[in-house]
């Protein structure tokens, strides 16, 4: 499964940003709802061991999402995760990275169509993974962000991409609005240079960079701050609320807010 493998290449690039950090930096405040690096790195290790138990022992996971769901709606997430992970700087970096590892390996040799409980709805082991990287990129970028780094992107972010298209729909559920009939036309550049198109051409077209898509579809940037061309009512409507997570609607950032220090 590719997706195994693209989820670990998306760890190990986040860790070579993290491994140069001292003993103070791990506090240093993000631009993401002031989560601190210590924040965002026990957001991920938290919901990565939720996603491994959810395929290795599903009973656990049951058991588990009986367990911490009712703390979070009394707490809130950041309450909850913190208080489930103890390890912080360093300690938590390997931790985290290990259990990456450790799925990278055996995820790879999962049947992608095999389900997987989550916390709402189902899934198969492919989407699980793709969600993910997902995750790892979306929370990754406020990191690269804070510490004035550019991430190496690689075609690995098709993953992401094809989640925001595929995510379409969602946006406008979970928004509260009417979901138009059809996909706009996308035209996005890979990192490689490679294009992808998704959608039958039409009146409404997205064209850009690929990782500037999955920047506003993850919500780490607004897409006034990104080079994308968006023509038409509905392509300019869904990049205006583009969610491609879980959850509650979510408003992207201003514009401006999210951005590389120093750049």
């Amino acid at each position: 499964m590719q997706q195994a493998s693209d989820f670990l290449e998306e760890c190990q690039v986040l860790d070579d940003a993290l491994k140069g950090l001292g003993a103070a930096d791990w506090q240093i405040v993000t631009q993401f709802k002031d989560w601190t690096i210590d924040d965002v790195l026990v957001h991920l290790h938290f919901w990565n061991q939720m996603a491994d138990l959810s395929q290795r022992d599903p009973d656990a996971f049951q058991a588990r999402v009986q367990q911490v769901m009712p703390r979070i709606q009394a707490e809130g997430f950041r309450a909850t995760e913190n208080a489930a992970i103890t390890e912080r700087g360093h300690d938590l970096r390997a931790a985290w990275s290990d259990l990456c590892s450790r799925m990278g390996r055996d995820w790879s040799g999962l049947d992608p169509k095999a389900r997987v409980n989550w916390v709402g709805p189902g899934m198969s082991v492919r989407s699980s993974m793709t969600a993910r990287q997902m995750e790892t990129w979306a929370h990754g970028q406020e990191v690269f962000d804070t510490l004035g780094l550019t991430r190496p992107e690689t075609d690995r972010i098709r993953n992401i991409v094809v989640l925001g298209v595929n995510t379409f729909g969602w946006t406008f559920t979970v928004h509260g609005r009417p979901v138009p009939p059809v996909v706009p036309h996308l035209r996005l550049t890979a990192p490689s240079g490679a294009l992808w198109e998704f959608g039958a051409p039409g009146a409404d077209l997205i064209e850009g960079l690929a990782v500037d898509f999955a920047r506003v579809v993850t919500q780490t940037r607004n897409v006034a701050d990104t080079g994308l061309s968006v023509q038409g009512p509905v392509a300019q409507e869904w990049m205006a609320i583009a969610q491609c997570f879980a959850g509650a609607p979510e408003t992207p950032p201003p514009p401006g807010a999210r951005h590389c220090v120093g750049h």
